[in-house]
């Protein structure tokens, strides 16, 4: 289940190391946001780019799927 943007949320707790904390610290200073905030968008961003990573790798485990080269694809395009 992804996050979709509503209201409902759930608290979860984490331990992570000394250094990690200090960088995010900095970042959430330097960004004006909270903890809080950067730690949810990394979470979105991560699960969001291991669904396109697991539905690449799909692709390229279908036999059925055709893979063409670099240099068929640009003269498809016309490039």
């Amino acid at each position: 289940m992804y996050y979709t943007g509503e209201n409902m949320s759930i608290a979860v707790s984490v331990r992570l190391a000394d250094e990690i904390v200090n960088e995010l610290d900095e970042l959430a200073i330097a960004l004006e946001r909270s903890k809080t905030y950067i730690i949810r968008k990394a979470i979105e961003s991560y699960l969001q780019e291991y669904a396109d990573y697991l539905l690449a790798l799909e692709r390229l485990r279908d036999k059925d799927d055709g893979i063409i080269s670099s240099d068929e694809m640009r003269e498809q395009l016309g490039l």
